[in-house]
């Protein structure tokens, strides 16, 4: 826990107000949550991002309890991660609903949809939601999807490194601009191919290293991409640059 308070706490000097920063505090006990989110108002951050990480699988009412614990020890705005990949916990829309009633939770980042499409889930989930609940969408390849079906966010892995093209991709896709959204993305297609056979993690750091950004590797054991990923990897880094 000090090294991830550590990294906020860099993370936070560095941007030096310039920009809000949103901290993820998920942590496989509900204390340790509540200390980072202490941590963070202490600290400056301007939201945090929770995901019901645990040992053994939650239940709802487990999940609900988590929050709602988090919730009423901080004034931050609180956003649900929705992120079944990596925490093997999906959430109803009868539970996001739940959580969505508590105070200071105002936001959820759902994954893309396993079956139907974005703009059937949005449908569904808006009258279940306060007005002004934040709805947005990560799997950066179909993001501009999510805020072309009127998703209200997108929560990127590429904008950590285009944030420039991202911003551009992303506005069109608010705009409602479907022939300009599909224009942009096209210099994204290898980067998202990438992210899709490797997870994003992995890729963001591999370009990251490419891109002389820094040394810094995965933390294991998540290990780096093969070498011969990366002629695919420079192809990708100079698509975005073109």
């Amino acid at each position: 826990m000090p090294q991830r308070q550590q990294v906020l706490e860099t993370a936070l000097e560095i941007v030096g107000g310039r920009v809000p920063v949103v901290v993820g505090i998920g942590a496989l006990r509900t204390g340790d949550a509540i200390a980072l989110a202490r941590h963070a108002a202490g600290a400056g951050a301007a939201g945090l991002l929770l995901a019901p990480v645990s040992y053994t699988p939650l239940t709802e009412d487990e999940a609900f309890a988590h929050y709602a614990a988090v919730a009423e020890a901080t004034a931050l705005p609180l956003c649900i991660y929705n992120n079944p990949s990596t925490t093997r916990f999906t959430f109803s829309r009868q539970l996001l609903a739940r959580i969505a009633a508590l105070p200071q939770v105002e936001a959820v980042k759902m994954p893309l949809p396993a079956s139907g499409t974005i703009a059937e889930e949005i449908a569904a989930l808006r009258p279940t939601l306060p007005e002004g609940f934040v709805i947005g969408y990560s799997g950066d390849w179909g993001c501009s999807r999510a805020l072309l079906d009127h998703a209200d966010a997108w929560f990127s892995v590429a904008a950590g490194l285009w944030p420039d093209s991202t911003l551009t991709l992303s506005c069109a896709a608010q705009a409602g601009d479907a022939a300009g959204t599909a224009s942009t993305e096209e210099r994204f297609r290898p980067l998202w191919q990438l992210f899709q056979r490797h997870g994003s993690l992995r890729v963001a750091h591999a370009c990251a290293n490419l891109m002389g950004l820094t040394e810094a590797q995965p933390q294991r054991p998540i290990l780096p991409l093969p070498d011969s990923e990366a002629p695919a990897l420079r192809a990708a880094i100079a698509a975005m640059d073109a």
